[in-house]
């Protein structure tokens, strides 16, 4: 796929093509095509040489999935506020204008690159599986999983295109709970609790990045303070760093009144 930039004719980056020599004037003899006669510029390339009939290649070959993973690698690096096409085409050794031949703008890359980081590749399953909880439980850890690999994408999600890995995810849960006896008229509810559920979570995992001691310090001073605050200071709330083993514990109590009431 290769969609040519929009905007006026002119603003197009053109493709390389070699010219032809300027024709002889008319009156002229038609040069002579003997070796000895032939400028190294005019001689055409060797066998198995990298220029073509196009003319000589001064950048590598670009591809949409070139442009996207580099994308993804400079917003994992640089974040959001960090990708700009002049830069892409840097780190991919392109001019600027040239990545237009494949997408339209920076928002079409930003979309892309979302969507990449997003694909769910479950375990393959020969039958069809009645553990829905289970089925549940693998698709939300590997999304938030996916998205603390990617922070950028948590913060992006909400704001972008929803692509068609993302919409298979939400396909795929939706089919679940709608197979382990959850009504259709609660079923969007369910849906938007689990996503916010994992968007929250995964921010939250993503940002709050304290060191031992800085929670060390921050629990005794809730000590001193535990008359004002005592169930949180007896729970040592800011002790607790079992962040994944909060996240499924969590999950579960979505899940158990998700489960159908008999």
């Amino acid at each position: 796929m290769a969609a040519k930039p929009s905007g006026p004719q002119g603003d197009r980056p053109r493709r390389l093509r070699a010219s032809p020599q300027s024709a002889p004037p008319q009156s002229a003899p038609p040069q002579s095509a003997s070796p000895q006669s032939a400028s190294p510029e005019s001689a055409p390339p060797e066998s198995g040489s990298s220029e073509s009939l196009e003319g000589p290649r001064t950048e590598p070959s670009l591809s949409l999935d070139r442009i996207v993973a580099a994308a993804v690698e400079l917003l994992d690096t640089r974040g959001v506020d960090g990708l700009k096409m002049r830069q892409l085409a840097d780190r991919l050794g392109a001019g600027a204008m040239s990545l237009y031949w494949h997408v339209e703008n920076k928002e079409m890359v930003f979309d892309l690159a979302l969507d990449s980081v997003l694909a769910y590749r479950g375990p393959p399953q020969k039958a069809e599986s009645r553990d829905w909880r289970g089925e549940v439980f693998h698709m939300l850890e590997d999304w938030r999983a996916s998205m603390l690999r990617h922070p950028w994408s948590a913060s992006l999600l909400p704001r972008r295109a929803l692509g068609p890995n993302i919409l298979s995810r939400l396909e795929l849960l939706s089919n679940t709970l709608s197979r382990a006896g959850v009504a259709d008229a609660d079923l969007n509810v369910a849906i938007w609790s689990l996503w916010n559920y994992v968007i929250g979570a995964t921010v939250t995992r993503a940002s709050f990045v304290l060191s031992d001691e800085d929670r060390s310090v921050a629990q005794q001073r809730l000590t001193g303070l535990g008359e004002h605050y005592p169930t949180i200071e007896r729970s040592r709330l800011l002790l607790d760093d079992d962040w994944d083993g909060a996240f499924r514990k969590g999950l579960d109590f979505l899940l158990d009144g998700l489960a159908p009431r008999s």
